[in-house]
């Protein structure tokens, strides 16, 4: 990721090298959380705590990447023990009644005072019910659902083939559904992107829900997965059932190699289960899912279980690669409109990022910003930025690509099972990665 520093690019290389040693892990995800890259840092320790489900480290980090306080000496147990009644406490010499009372004004009562009975020929409210019929109604506003946008395909910039393939396998068949009744096609679907970071996925899935004028809903690991035994299932329920009342909705699964990762590989049931759960959701027993749209983004599809793409899930792929000269153009366009800039050459600085994603070039923008602030922080005259700045600026980003495309090199060539990676061997060899 562009706005990551070296060391944290280099030690991602180090576990890519070596996925299953845990200290790197934990190292790398202590230096995510060091730069306030709190999801990152989950993200990594989820997959230690696959490797080494009792690696009371990784438990730690985990909590605290997710912002929850560490259990005093590892017994979390132990804060969940009920008070015990006055009378039944040990008897220590402490005056509990007088410490309750000397705190009473200025900390709040510990349980709420009961609501008064109703008076006469009064009617209590009913209590609302839960989606399974239960007296619990959830939390409803729990999950953050955006409302249909005004983003389009027609703001990506380029990346027309990109839209077509959209256009022909996914968004067709949703905005005609008497067609699809017609011919017997149902009114929800599956879609996975994959690619190297930075390029994109998370914008296309916003695109695609305006483009079908859905709600939007973006869900990620940090979002689900709970310390705490059979929550992580509750809440990936509670995700699809948001889903399913906001209908229609796009609902936007960000890195499902962590959600969905291979079953094959873990050795922790709590994990496994999670993903047993997202297949269940997934299935949507009965028609549930009708005019439930679920995109999923991913960086290394070979690391998502293969029950996941299994047809009636996330049957159809998307190959989203680093944007072409229009879309360069566009971003670039786009990073600079509010900058002081003159004489900028965009043709050619479209020509010098060939390899960039769009991360990197925001990052070539950021950069020639700073140079230019720098200079004028020097001299004491303030200047525009120019093409000496950005063309400077490019040629000290490395692509953020690259790294990814080594590793999906391999997994292309070695291990393209059922011709699944056909459209990324396409593109290597057209660009001569090979």
């Amino acid at each position: 990721m562009s706005n990551e520093s070296p060391l944290i690019q280099s030690m991602r290389t180090a576990v890519a090298a070596a996925p299953a040693d845990v200290p790197l892990r934990l190292h790398l995800a202590e230096l995510l959380l060091g730069e306030g890259l709190g999801e990152a840092a989950v993200a990594e320790a989820a997959v230690a705590l696959q490797h080494a489900p009792g690696d009371a480290g990784a438990r730690a980090l985990m909590m605290r990447a997710m912002g929850l306080p560490a259990p005093a000496d590892g017994k979390a147990e132990a804060a969940e023990e009920p008070e015990q009644p006055a009378a039944h406490r040990p008897s220590t010499g402490f005056d509990w009644a007088a410490a309750e009372n000397e705190v009473a004004g200025a900390v709040p009562p510990r349980f709420v005072t009961p609501t008064p009975a109703p008076g006469p020929g009064a009617t209590a409210p009913e209590a609302p019910l839960a989606a399974d019929g239960s007296g619990d109604p959830g939390d409803a506003t729990a999950w953050e659902v955006d409302t249909p946008g005004s983003v389009t395909l027609a703001d990506v910039g380029g990346m027309q083939e990109i839209k077509d393939r959209l256009e022909a396998a996914f968004l067709a068949p949703m905005r005609n559904p008497e067609l699809g009744r017609l011919y017997g096609k149902s009114l929800r679907g599956g879609l996975l992107m994959y690619g190297p970071p930075g390029c994109g996925k998370t914008f296309i899935a916003r695109a695609v829900a305006g483009e079908l004028g859905a709600s939007f809903m973006s869900v990620s690991i940090n979002d689900v997965l709970d310390m705490w035994m059979g929550n992580s299932e509750r809440n990936m329920h509670e995700v699809f059932e948001t889903a399913r009342r906001q209908a229609p909705c796009v609902l936007f699964l960000d890195e499902v190699d962590a959600l969905g990762a291979k079953r094959s590989r873990m050795q922790h049931g709590g994990m496994r289960n999670t993903v047993n759960q997202l297949l269940t959701e997934l299935d949507g027993v009965g028609g549930a899912n009708e005019g439930v749209f679920v995109l999923a983004a991913t960086n290394v599809p070979w690391d998502v279980d293969i029950a996941l793409r299994r047809p009636g899930r996330l049957d159809r792929t998307l190959l989203v690669l680093p944007p072409d000269a229009a879309a360069r153009e566009a971003i670039l366009r786009y990073h600079l409109r509010d900058r002081p800039i003159e004489s900028v050459d965009l043709g050619k600085l479209v020509k010098v990022t060939e390899d960039l994603s769009g991360a990197d070039l925001a990052h070539v923008c950021e950069s020639a910003s700073e140079r230019a602030l720098l200079d004028s922080t020097r001299t004491g005259v303030v200047r525009m930025i120019n093409m000496k700045d950005l063309l400077g600026a490019a040629k000290e980003v490395r692509p953020s690509t690259d790294p990814w495309f080594a590793s999906a090199r391999n997994v292309a060539m070695f291990a393209n099972e059922g011709g699944m990676y056909d459209e990324l061997l396409a593109y290597l060899k057209k660009r001569r990665k090979l």
